[in-house]
């Protein structure tokens, strides 16, 4: 089994992409101190996450300051994929947000956890650059809203007869 970690507090925290629109692969990255790592996650993760984040916010005052998000790291090396992720309330004390994310198993199988400690200029940050990725995949189509590809795409509600 992989090992599990815990960064209370991150000084760094990142999400990115590898590839194309319609190719491309989800990153996290985080490091605290000697510590960083890299996590594969979905692309409808990353659109929970900013949502979650966003919600947070909302109920929070607001910050002057906005982390920089900063671009991947070379080597994007992942440790594993991430199947779940929870996300906890704001803790005053800590002035944080911790994000659990479980490593994706089998059934019948244990897997790794990392548990990573966001500040709300970091959860602001995340929002900016998560929205953004995903608004920066494939459009939509018009008529049945699955992701269209550059040479068009065969729409399900013209069953598949109408290539656009």
């Amino acid at each position: 089994m992989p090992e599990s970690l815990e960064l209370p507090s991150v000084d760094v925290v990142t999400v990115g992409t590898v590839g194309e629109p319609g190719h491309r692969t989800f990153y996290v990255q985080a490091s605290s101190g000697a510590t960083s790592l890299t996590l594969k996650v979905e692309k409808a993760q990353v659109a929970g996450l900013a949502t979650a984040f966003k919600e947070l916010l909302a109920d929070l005052p607001p910050s002057a300051y906005v982390e920089p998000m900063p671009a991947l790291r070379e080597p994007i090396e992942p440790m594993w994929a991430v199947g779940g992720i929870g996300v906890s309330a704001y803790d005053e004390a800590t002035a944080r947000v911790t994000v659990l994310l479980q490593q994706l198993v089998g059934e019948d199988e244990e897997g790794a956890e990392v548990r990573i400690g966001l500040s709300i200029p970091q959860m602001a940050a995340f929002v900016e650059r998560g929205e953004a990725l995903v608004a920066g995949g494939r459009p939509p189509c018009p008529l049945c809203g699955n992701p269209m590809d550059p040479e068009g795409h065969a729409c399900p509600k013209t069953n598949g007869h109408l290539k656009h």
